[in-house]
């Protein structure tokens, strides 16, 4: 169809149904002589004649009022669709993607979407576990999350969780079969286990810093896995230092199952941030993740 042929169709309607070249002119915005003008046309492209036309009056001919109950109902039926798409447009709905590593998937978005999304059943949210830093973009997630120092200056990034401190930790009985280390470069002597970080395919290098001065080491030992919460595993196992969140070991800690090293060499770092690219059209399924997800805790001093 032709799209002057659509818009004089609605106008049509429009006249047919109120009878008045005035009213329909009001209804519409445009001037009644324009709107008479635009009758004519389209009668004339149809090549039949749709209103009868007196000094006080309009009515539709047999011919109008066939088309007036014909197509009438269907252009109500495009109309009501289309409030549909705005109130969905209004309404939290549609999918989610966000890529994490498994620390902060596991331990800072699941327990918050955990208690938002049953309130929201037309949301959903998908969560790939990384090992690494990825371009969101290309991969065409909705957002990522990262440690604060790692999100990239060009997105908007919103805190989801505290500080994070990463401790270097190894069992009693590791430790008695080898000497604790005094610094970090003690720790290339030791039987360290690795993560490889997916994306990259490269090793997590541990990080250090005391009095401002930042190391990171690279150590080496048998074992090399692509989750943390397999290497915290084969650290309670006896078999070499891992280095993983404070919060995973802290239970541990707590038990006398496992021995914090160098913790003088372990300062908080900025928390994870959720980050999306800043040109990103935010839906209310969107917004209202973000929201769920924001840290709601004290901002460091």
């Amino acid at each position: 169809m032709a799209r002057e042929n659509f818009h004089d169709l609605q106008a049509f309607l429009v006249v047919a149904r109120t009878r008045s070249f005035t009213k329909a002119a009001a209804q519409l915005g445009v001037s009644p002589s324009a709107l008479s003008h635009s009758m004519r046309g389209l009668e004339e492209r149809l090549g039949v004649r749709l209103l009868t036309r007196t000094t006080r009056s309009v009515s539709p001919t047999e011919a109008g009022e066939r088309l007036l109950h014909s197509v009438g109902p269907r252009f109500d039926e495009v109309e009501a669709e289309l409030e549909q798409l705005s109130e969905f447009r209004q309404k939290p709905a549609g999918t989610i993607r966000i890529t994490a590593g498994d620390h902060p998937a596991v331990t800072v978005l699941w327990p918050k979407l955990a208690k938002v999304l049953p309130k929201y059943p037309e949301i959903k949210v998908e969560i790939s576990m990384e090992g690494g830093l990825i371009d969101i973009a290309a991969h065409r997630f909705d957002a990522g999350v990262r440690l604060g120092e790692q999100v990239a200056k060009d997105m908007v990034s919103v805190r989801i969780g505290p500080d994070v401190r990463f401790a270097v930790v190894g069992t009693k009985s590791y430790f008695a079969k080898h000497p604790v280390p005094k610094t970090p470069q003690d720790l290339t002597a030791h039987s360290c286990i690795n993560l490889r970080l997916a994306t990259h395919g490269g090793l997590w290098a541990w990080e250090f810093e005391r009095h401002g001065r930042e190391l990171k080491v690279r150590v080496d030992g048998q074992l090399i896995f692509n989750s943390i919460f397999q290497v915290r595993d084969a650290a309670l196992a006896g078999l070499g230092l891992a280095y993983i969140q404070e919060d995973l070991a802290r239970p541990y800690l707590d038990k006398g199952e496992l021995v914090w090293v160098l913790e003088e060499w372990s300062p908080p770092w900025t928390g994870y941030h959720l980050y999306y690219p800043s040109r990103r059209q935010s839906s209310p399924a969107f917004a209202l993740i973000v929201d769920a997800l924001r840290h709601r805790g004290k901002s460091p001093q």
